[in-house]
C-alpha cells in the first residue's frame, strides 16, 4: 500500500514547507497536465487548508471516459494513510491507559498464537507503530483468491498461523522496515484490546469526535454513490480492495473535505478531544536508512533546508494518497488520486507544501563525456553528507561508482570534469576541487536539494562478511518461479527445488542462490545478488539483479 518508503538508492530528499501554497489556478494546471498530458490519472483532487481557511481544487473525471467530476465529496480509497489512523488509536489508548506503548503485542492476542522473539525481545506495540518489529512487509501466506483484492480472504487464523511459525530475521528494534503486516497486525491487536472490531474502533475514537462523515470502511449506499472508481497504471478500471484481518494497514476511504479536517486537527490541534494524542505521534522515534528522514508514531518525519514536514501517503490497486503538514506553518495538505500509476501524487503533495519541491518530469537527458582516467582519482575517497551516511567514491576499471551506506554501488558517468550524474536515478554529483590534491567535498543534487558532503578521512570500512543463508519458505519460493526480462533475448530463469533458489541466464550455466532475506538472495559464484520486487498485491513484478556495480531491473514476463 505505501508505495513511498522506498528503493532508491540515493537518499529521497525534498523540501519542506516554505512559503504559500500554489494558487488554485496554478493547482489546477498542475493537476490537468498530470492528466490530460502525461496521462498518469484519471480524476485527482488537491486541498490546502492554513490560517486563511480550506480551498479544494479537482480535476478529472469518476471514471475513465466519462464525463462526471471529481470533486472535495468524492470517496477514494485511500490506502496506506490509514495507517496514520492506527497509529492515533494507539496514542489515544494510550493517553486513556487502556494500553503502553512497551506492551509486547502477545499481551492482547489469543494465548495460542505465538509472537515471534529474537534475542529474548518481544515485538511490541510501539515497534509495530514505527515499523521497527523485524516483521516482513507481507506475510508469507498471503496467497489471495483474487489476486486483484489481495487482502479480502485473509483471517485472523492465517495471521495467527503465520505469526506462530515465522522466524525473525534481524533483531526486533534494530532497523526501519516498512511493514503492512506490521500495521495491520498493531490495528487488530488495538481492536481486540477494545472489544470492538478496527471499523467501529475507528468510527468512535477519531471520525466521530472529530466529525469525519464521509470516512469509512464500510460504504454506506450514499457514499458508494460518490465512490471514485479506482484505475490502473493503464488507465483500466481495478477492482477495489477490501482489507479484513489487516484492515490497520490500509481499509479506510474518505474525501479530500474529511481528510482536510484531519490534517487540520494535526496540523494545529486545539480543542480537539484527540489533540494530545495527536501531539504524541509527533515524536521522532527511529531514524531511517535516508538521512533527515524518521519515523515517528506512524507519520513520516522530513528535516531539510531547515524545515520540517510530517506525511504519510498510500497507494492500492486502483488508487493513490498523499496527506501531509508543516507542524510549524500549520498548513496541511491532501491529494487523492483515482489512479494507480507511477506518478503517483507524492510529488505534487509536496510542492503544494513547498513550491520549490519539484514535480515529477522525464527525466533530463544527459550527455556522457570522457575524462582523462588520472583525473578520476582526486575524487575517490568517502564523503559524509549526515551522521552514519556515508558516499563512498570509488575508482574501477569502467571508471567512478558511488555506494550509500548499506546501499548497492552503481556507477556515476561524467558530464564534465566536476560533475557526474547517475543512470539509475535522476541524481547528479558534483565534486568541490581545490587547485591542487583531493577533491574536498561534493554536493548531491536531488529532488530539487542540493546536499553537501564533506570529505572525512580514515580508510574504507571492512567489507560485511557474507550473510548466512536463511531457510525460505518453499511457498515464497514458488512466487519467484517464472522468467525475468533483463534485455531483449537475455533471461533470466528462477526455479528451485523446494529449499534453494537457483538461476540460469540465457546460454549460461545454472547458479544456486543462498537466501539472505525471504526476498534477497545472493549467487556467489558469479558475485551476484538478486531482490525480487513484490506489489502489495503479493504478487512479484520483478526483480533486480546486482553484480558488478550495476543495479539492472528486468520485468517478470509470461512465456
Amino acid at each position: 500500500m505505501n508505495k513511498a518508503v522506498g528503493a532508491l538508492f540515493f537518499l529521497l530528499l525534498t523540501q519542506a514547507a516554505h512559503g504559500q501554497a500554489p494558487g488554485d489556478a496554478a493547482i489546477r494546471s498542475i493537476l490537468r497536465d498530470r492528466i490530460d498530458v502525461q496521462k498518469q490519472g484519471v480524476g485527482i483532487v488537491a486541498g490546502v487548508i492554513d490560517s486563511s481557511g480550506k480551498r479544494i481544487v479537482p480535476y478529472g473525471s469518476m471514471l475513465a471516459g466519462e464525463k462526471r467530476p471529481v470533486d472535495g465529496d468524492t470517496v477514494f480509497e485511500i490506502g496506506s494513510v490509514t495507517k496514520v489512523f492506527t497509529a492515533l488509536l494507539l496514542a489515544d489508548m494510550v493517553a486513556r491507559g487502556e494500553v503502553e506503548l512497551t506492551d509486547p503485542v502477545s499481551k492482547y492476542l489469543p494465548s495460542s498464537v505465538k509472537v515471534p522473539q529474537r534475542g529474548g525481545k518481544s515485538i511490541t506495540l510501539e515497534h509495530l507503530a514505527t515499523h521497527t518489529s523485524g516483521l516482513p512487509r507481507l506475510p508469507s501466506n498471503l496467497m489471495p483468491a483474487d489476486p486483484s483484492n489481495p487482502y479480502a480472504d485473509y483471517s485472523a487464523d492465517r495471521l495467527y498461523e503465520f505469526l506462530s511459525g515465522y522466524e525473525l530475521t534481524r533483531d526486533i528494534g534494530a532497523k526501519y522496515e516498512y511493514s503492512n503486516l506490521g500495521a495491520g497486525l498493531l490495528g487488530h491487536a488495538l481492536a481486540l484490546r477494545a472489544k470492538s472490531d478496527y471499523g467501529t474502533l475507528v468510527r468512535t475514537r477519531i471520525l466521530e469526535p472529530l466529525g469525519m462523515k464521509s470516512t469509512s470502511i464500510a460504504l454506506s449506499d450514499e457514499m458508494k454513490s460518490r465512490l471514485a472508481t479506482g484505475h490502473d497504471a493503464n488507465l483500466k478500471q481495478a477492482a477495489a480492495w477490501d482489507l479484513t484481518t489487516l484492515a490497520g494497514a490500509g481499509a479506510l476511504r474518505s474525501t479530500v473535505n474529511d481528510m482536510l479536517i484531519f490534517v487540520g486537527a494535526a496540523a494545529g490541534p486545539g480543542e480537539s478531544p484527540l489533540a494530545a494524542a495527536m501531539k504524541s505521534m509527533l515524536a521522532a522515534r527511529r531514524a531511517t536508512d535516508s538521512p533527515g528522514l524518521d519515523i515517528a508514531l506512524g507519520w513520516h518525519i522530513l528535516k531539510a533546508n531547515g524545515r520540517e514536514s510530517v506525511w504519510h501517503n498510500g497507494g492500492t490497486g486502483g488508487y493513490r494518497s498523499f496527506v501531509g503538514f508543516d507542524p510549524e506553518l500549520r498548513t496541511g495538505v491532501v491529494v487523492l488520486s483515482n489512479t494507480s500509476t507511477a506518478a503517483g501524487v507524492d510529488d505534487i503533495g509536496r510542492h503544494l507544501l513547498d513550491p520549490r519541491a519539484p514535480l515529477i518530469k522525464p527525466q533530463q537527458q544527459r550527455v556522457e563525456v570522457k575524462v582523462d582516467p588520472t583525473k578520476l582519482e582526486q575524487f575517490v575517497g568517502r564523503y559524509e553528507l549526515a551522521p552514519n551516511f556515508i558516499l563512498a567514491i570509488t575508482l574501477g576499471e569502467e571508471g567512478l561508482s558511488i555506494q550509500p551506506t548499506n546501499q548497492p554501488k552503481s556507477r556515476i558517468f561524467a558530464e564534465s570534469e566536476t560533475k557526474f550524474f547517475s543512470k539509475v536515478v535522476d541524481a547528479q554529483i558534483t565534486f568541490d576541487v581545490g587547485a591542487e590534491g583531493p577533491a574536498t567535498g561534493l554536493t548531491l543534487h536531488q529532488n530539487g536539494a542540493n546536499v553537501p558532503g564533506k570529505r572525512i578521512e580514515g580508510a574504507e570500512p571492512e567489507e560485511a562478511a557474507q550473510p548466512e543463508g536463511i531457510e525460505v519458505d518453499p511457498k515464497i519460493l514458488e512466487r519467484y518461479k517464472g522468467d525475468y526480462e533483463l534485455a531483449p533475448n537475455f533471461i533470466l530463469s528462477i526455479t528451485h527445488d523446494g529449499k534453494q533458489l537457483a538461476v540460469q541466464a540465457t546460454g549460461q550455466p545454472k547458479f544456486a542462490g543462498v537466501a539472505v532475506t525471504e526476498s534477497e538472495f545472493n549467487f556467489p559464484e558469479v558475485g551476484a545478488r538478486i531482490t525480487f520486487v513484490t506489489g502489495d498485491d503479493g504478487r512479484v513484478t520483478s526483480l533486480t539483479l546486482h553484480q558488478n556495480g550495476r543495479d539492472m531491473p528486468a520485468k517478470r514476463i509470461a512465456r
